[in-house]
Formats: C-alpha cells, sequence, structure tokens
C-alpha cells in the first residue's frame, strides 16, 4: 500500500532569539535550502510545502520557496495548527509531515523509516518525538489527513495546541494506530540539542556542517561530528 505522502516545512522569520535564522546561510548555502535538499533525497519537489506566515516580514520566504522549487503556503503567524493543515491540504496529500525550518539536521534515514511505516496504512499518527530518545533538531512527525482534519476544532479551540501542531494529538498510552518510534539507533545521542534556535546553537551548526562530509546526513556521523565540537569547546 503507498499513500501520497509531502512535507511541511514551518517556518518564520521573526524567530525571537535568532531572528531571521531561517535564511542565514551556512556551509554555503541557506538554512531552509539544507533542509529542502535532505527532503529532496525522498520526495519530488511538489511534495514540499513551505508553510509560513501572511506577515510581510516573511515575504523572503515566499522568496526562497520560489527560487528552491518548491510551494508556499501563508497563513496565521499564531495559528500554526491551521497552517499546517491548510499547507498539507493543498498538496492533497492522504499523510503529512511536520518539519521544522530550524532542523537543520533532518536526517532522511528517519524520515524515511516514518514513510514506509505510513504505507503500511496501521498507522493514523507517527512520530519519533515522544520521550525524546532522538537528538533535538531530528523530529519528525507524520499525520493521516483525515485523522488531522477531525481533531482541527479541537486544535483550532486550544492555543497551545494550535501552537505547537501536533501536541494534542499525543497519548499517555499510544493507542494502536498510533506509532512512536524509540531511538534504537544510537540512544546516547538522545535529546541532545541540534536544532537551530539561539545564536550558540548557529555556531555548532556552522561548525558541524563546514566539517562534515557531504551528503553525510546520517545520526551516527552527524553526532560524531556534534561530539567533536563538545570537544572543541574544551581546548
Amino acid at each position: 500500500m503507498n499513500n501520497s505522502q509531502a512535507a511541511v516545512i514551518l517556518a518564520r522569520y521573526s524567530s525571537s532569539r535568532l531572528p531571521g535564522k531561517a535564511l542565514m546561510e551556512i556551509a554555503g548555502k541557506p538554512v531552509l535550502q539544507h533542509i529542502v535538499d535532505r527532503l529532496k533525497s525522498l520526495l519530488k519537489a511538489e511534495q514540499i510545502i513551505l508553510a509560513t506566515s501572511d506577515l510581510a516580514s516573511d515575504d523572503a520566504l515566499e522568496d526562497f520557496a520560489a527560487k528552491a522549487g518548491i510551494a508556499c503556503y501563508r497563513g496565521s503567524l499564531e495559528r500554526v495548527g491551521e497552517r499546517f493543515y491548510a499547507a498539507a491540504k493543498q498538496s492533497g496529500c492522504d499523510y503529512a509531515m511536520r518539519i521544522n525550518g530550524d532542523n537543520i539536521f533532518l536526517d532522511p534515514a528517519l524520515v524515511e523509516h516514518l514513510m514506509q511505516a505510513a504505507n503500511t496504512g496501521k498507522y493514523r499518527f507517527l512520530s519519533n518525538v515522544k520521550g525524546r530518545s532522538f537528538p533535538k533538531g531530528m523530529s519528525v512527525e507524520m499525520v493521516e489527513m483525515d485523522f488531522y482534519q477531525q481533531k482541527l476544532e479541537g486544535i483550532k479551540a486550544d492555543p497551545y495546541c494550535n501552537e505547537h501542531v501536533m501536541v494534542c494529538l499525543y497519548e499517555e498510552e499510544a493507542p494502536p494506530d498510533h506509532y512512536y518510534w524509540q531511538n534504537d539507533i544510537l540512544p546516547e545521542a538522545a535529546g541532545i540539542q541540534l536544532a537551530l534556535d539561539t545564536p550558540e546553537d548557529f555556531e555548532r551548526s556552522r561548525y558541524m556542517l563546514e566539517q562534515m562530509p557531504a551528503g553525510h546526513y546520517d545520526l551516527n556521523t552527524t553526532f560524531e561530528y556534534y561530539r567533536n565540537y563538545e570537544e572543541s569547546l574544551k581546548r
């Protein structure tokens, strides 16, 4: 069974801790381009949507999407859950992935694993986030569109859920149609900070990406260069 799938990258220019981070250049290209390139190893360009706000400050992100050859959806800055749904809906996909625009170390192998699990038809919500057994910045969440639509009214009614997109879909005891993937690849990498959120994160990301061999995106390689960076701070 093969379901149609799309990736929705959520990004905005007006980040409070690191303004403009989505388009900051690292290792020769903007942060968002790193993410798009990794997704393009698995998906066609028409399966990737950049979902940003309708504020003038995000005009530059729409320009980026046009240059990168991917779709762009613009909606509410605060109602991110609604923006995610509308962006995915325009692609006509059966399943939509939520990819954060600061996940510069996104691992395509993790994305592919959840895509394959979704293709079994057993699950309506899939995630590697619960319990943070994977690094922060390698998060992938995938939801069946019909299921998300069923939850949408509740998401709209709860500002916290609407801001955090998927948070209201998690269950303490996962129902049979939820798949929460725990990190059995490299458990020692659990919870390390790889997301790009602060100037300190930018320096770490720059160091790692300038050192890492091109195209080596897997968790083991990324963790190796993370450790190298940590060691460099002690010198």
